[in-house]
């Protein structure tokens, strides 16, 4: 579903290496975690999957297209959730849903049966008739995390999706991403959590300056003088300094 071949990004004219030879492909049905210090290139990675960014050297697949020669329709089976979503806040979340699906040509008798399943499913469903500028922080997210499932996309790409969510919320969102990737789709998300990654994940990657330093299930990393380790400290051991 995602495929990154020898994928590089520089910044400030070469000097700074955010992305490094990147080769990585992530599964139909795959939950991947992509982890890394701050810094490391995560967000770089994941502007480069959804075309926000143009690689400096390198082919990115999503869904077998080609986002460089084709971004739109690469676009049309992504959804992308940021770290810090900008969303109209002048908007009402119903009309914000509603703006999406037009961009998403989704139908409207399935735009209604979705957008009635998700605001359900996030609790959301009291607030959707005020403007978003009323919403906190935490139902700033809800929306947009409903916004992203509304078009059914094949691929989901969020990076810090689990920010500002309360722990019910939170609970709903790790139960979506498993539902959504037991349907056949396909989720790349960036996170801090270690936890999070080691429960939820099919496979995780580690990114440390740029470069992809470790990849694979739990069990994967866990190599011989790593047996039975957390995640945690396997992370903090190939990241030190």
């Amino acid at each position: 579903m995602i495929e990154l071949s020898r994928v590089s990004k520089s910044y400030n004219n070469g000097r700074v290496k955010a992305v490094d030879e990147l080769t990585l492909t992530v599964r139909p049905g795959e939950i991947f975690g992509f982890l890394g210090p701050n810094g490391a290139g995560k967000t770089t990675t994941i502007k480069l999957i959804v075309g926000l960014l143009r690689p400096d050297a390198g082919t990115i697949l999503v869904d077998g297209i080609d986002n460089r020669k084709n971004p739109l329709a690469a676009k049309a089976v992504t959804t992308y959730v940021p770290d810090t979503p900008a969303i109209y806040e002048r908007l009402t979340g119903l009309e914000y849903l509603n703006f999406i699906g037009d961009v998403y040509g989704v139908p409207k008798a399935d735009r209604l049966r979705r957008i009635e399943r998700w605001l359900e499913f996030f609790e959301l469903a009291e607030a959707v008739a005020a403007p978003i500028q009323s919403y906190s922080h935490g139902m700033r997210q809800k929306i947009v995390l409903i916004a992203a499932l509304l078009p059914a996309p094949k691929v989901m790409v969020l990076d810090e999706p689990m920010v500002g969510l309360d722990a019910r919320s939170a609970h709903h969102m790790k139960e979506m991403m498993r539902s959504h990737c037991d349907a056949g789709g396909t989720l790349f998300f960036s996170t801090h959590i270690m936890e999070v990654a080691e429960k939820l994940c099919d496979r995780i990657g580690i990114i440390h300056k740029g470069r992809l330093i470790a990849h694979g299930t739990l069990e994967e990393l866990q190599a011989r003088d790593r047996e039975d380790q957390s995640l945690e400290k396997i992370f903090l051991e190939l990241t030190e300094p």
